[in-house]
């Protein structure tokens, strides 16, 4: 049979549906690459990394926070002595960014949030540094490990436990009247003989109210107020009269002419113990001198054995005496 050369209306429809579909697609092709910078001109720059760990190719690369392009690659670098530069990261940036990014700009791999994508993010140059061109190498700044502060902070978590497990078991000695606390907290006597001793120092502090007592007098009376100013107007009066310079004490806490004759004074007395010293002149030998002492001595014991004579036979020293009186 022949075929109608006519498009029916179910084939219209079907037809109309998918350029539909198509525009749909290609508005949202358009769109996406418009989100995702794909169809902007983009110029290369290299980075070298130590680690890239969570960094893969096809990686987001941001200019100040600002999506910019991604990580076109990362290769492997050979074996050498510098372990700074075990990987090459070859970065590919929107042209329209390229006067942003300078001699002074730095890369910085960072996480989006606590536990999202490794990123690289380039930091903004100033006007002072030229701009990068394609094919520049781009600095490395240093970035947070988290992995080292998830470490510290397991380490940290490790020490509130075993604090934890310290706390419990302090808290159930003390729960169980072990110890000094344990016993304030437990013990029934402790605590009626501090109800005891709070009932007498409440009794005392009755006996301080007592209008009568020695204490209220203290705290109430004001002639013992009185007296006090009093007292300490007198002290201010007294330090008043030492200060006056024509008074006693003024002079001397002033005048130096006492210090002066107690220094003349010294010198004096310094001078004469050297002579002493020295063991010349009669007082020097007299102390120093021994034959002297000696004789000194004799003649004393001499004189006390003639006065214990005189006083036991007065007679037989004065007989003479009596007779020349008489005489004349």
């Amino acid at each position: 049979m022949k075929r109608s050369s006519f498009i029916t209306w179910d084939q219209l429809k079907v037809g109309v549906v998918i350029l539909a579909a198509l525009a749909v697609l290609a508005v949202a092709i358009y769109k996406l690459g418009q989100a995702a910078n794909l169809f902007h001109r983009r110029y290369e720059l290299t980075a070298y990394l130590a680690n890239a760990s969570g960094l893969t190719a096809g990686g987001t690369v941001l200019v100040a926070g600002q999506f910019a392009g991604t990580i076109k690659s990362i290769e492997f670098l050979p074996v050498d002595n510098d372990t700074t530069r075990n990987l090459r990261l070859r970065l590919a940036v929107d042209a329209s960014l390229r006067d942003q990014i300078r001699g002074d700009s730095k890369a910085k791999v960072r996480t989006l949030g606590l536990l999202g994508d490794k990123v690289i993010d380039i930091s903004i140059g100033t006007p002072r540094y030229g701009v990068l061109q394609a094919g520049d190498t781009i600095a490395i700044a240093p970035s947070l490990d988290y992995e080292a502060v998830l470490a510290q902070a397991a380490g940290a978590v490790n020490d509130m436990v075993d604090l934890t497990h310290d706390l419990r078991k302090l808290t159930g000695g003390i729960l169980a009247g072990e110890g000094t606390v344990g016993q304030l907290i437990t013990n029934r006597a402790l605590y009626d003989q501090f109800v005891g001793t709070m009932a007498r120092a409440n009794s005392m502090l009755t006996k301080f109210e007592n209008p009568n007592g020695t204490i209220a007098h203290l705290l109430d009376d004001p002639a013992l107020y009185n007296r006090f100013v009093t007292l300490i107007g007198s002290a201010d009066s007294l330090v008043v009269a030492l200060n006056n310079k024509d008074g006693t004490i003024g002079k001397l806490l002033r005048d130096d002419s006492l210090y002066t004759h107690f220094v003349g004074i010294a010198a004096a007395g310094d001078s004469l113990m050297k002579v002493l010293s020295n063991g010349q002149g009669p007082l020097a030998r007299f102390m120093s001198d021994p034959t002297l002492y000696d004789r000194l001595n004799k003649l004393t014991t001499d004189l006390g054995a003639i006065l214990d004579d005189v006083r036991k036979d007065p007679g037989r020293y004065t007989k003479g005496i009596i007779c020349v009186f008489r005489c004349k």
